[in-house]
């Protein structure tokens, strides 16, 4: 029986890849991006397939742990179908780890109600091969610049204006974000490998990576305690400290409004319990509530990382 053209539903993927060979998420002209081999995938599986939206257009080199991506379909595949048929059309570098059923057109940068990014800084005194460019080389960092770190991160925390901690080309009107947490903790296998979870309503572009540069410095006595609140009060991108590289930032998850229908694998996107608290947990805007994201549109909108 021959099927309709025309979309039916909508599926909801996350999307694992490592960014390492890729120049960002977003489909670029003679570039190898994350979504162009993600599309290529999916239309070797449905040729009328016309677009992926994602939720979140990470720069060259950035990872991502569960990046959401929704397109519309009339292929009659489950969400397991979806998720088998499209790894052999993959390169190794992605995976997709989730599918599940969503209404046509839906879009999962208008449903964020919050993200969750992870950055590794390893603090050896030699190059580790099996982290290259997957976490930032830093030397010097003692347990007592962790504990500095730890310290200037309390000022980021809360609702606050973040127009130094982006780049220049980021145009958005609109900079102030709200941060649930900036937590940092040892890799519990690894203690050389520092852990920095930053979790948000929404980011501006290399907004964590200045972050994360910001207490870098801090910790290595390269800027005064309290860059951060400077850097918040001036508005001054040369108040905050360096951009950190992106080969240690990991796209975490996303948390989503609609999560979707008839899931596989059941269960959260990113592997966890669903009980499980976000650090310093903020309740997200009420039901109908605009977001920061509203305000930018999609096409020509900058990265967030």
């Amino acid at each position: 029986m021959a099927r309709s053209a025309a979309s039916n539903r909508g599926i909801l993927l996350s999307v694992a890849y490592d960014g390492r060979p890729f120049a960002g998420f977003a489909r670029q002209r003679d570039q190898r991006t994350v979504a162009g081999e993600l599309l290529g995938a999916l239309r070797a599986i449905d040729p009328n397939i016309r677009e992926i939206r994602g939720a979140s257009r990470t720069d060259a080199g950035v990872h991502a742990r569960d990046q959401r991506v929704a397109f519309d379909t009339a292929a009659p595949l489950p969400p397991r179908g979806w998720v088998l048929a499209t790894a052999r059309h993959l390169p190794d570098e992605i995976v997709i780890r989730r599918a599940a059923v969503v209404r046509v057109g839906f879009s999962p940068r208008f449903e964020s109600l919050r993200k969750r990014y992870r950055y590794l800084i390893l603090r050896d005194l030699v190059r580790d091969p099996f982290l290259s460019r997957r976490a930032w080389r830093v030397e010097g960092i003692t347990d007592d610049a962790i504990e500095r770190a730890r310290a200037e991160a309390l000022a980021a925390k809360g609702t606050h204006d973040f127009a130094a901690f982006r780049t220049s080309a980021d145009e958005r009107t609109s900079t102030v974000r709200t941060l649930y947490g900036v937590e940092l903790s040892l890799d519990p296998a690894d203690p050389r490998v520092v852990r920095i979870d930053v979790e948000g309503n929404a980011f501006l572009h290399n907004m964590v990576r200045i972050l994360v540069g910001t207490l870098m410095d801090v910790a290595r006595g390269h800027l005064a305690p309290g860059a951060i609140a400077r850097a918040l009060s001036s508005r001054d991108r040369r108040d905050a400290g360096i951009t950190a590289p992106p080969d240690g930032l990991y796209l975490e998850h996303i948390h989503l409004r609609d999560e979707g229908q008839d899931p596989w694998p059941a269960g959260p996107s990113d592997g966890s319990s669903a009980d499980d608290a976000a650090p310093g947990h903020i309740d997200p805007p009420a039901e109908g509530a605009p977001r920061l994201e509203d305000a930018a549109p999609q096409e020509g909108a900058a990265p967030e990382e």
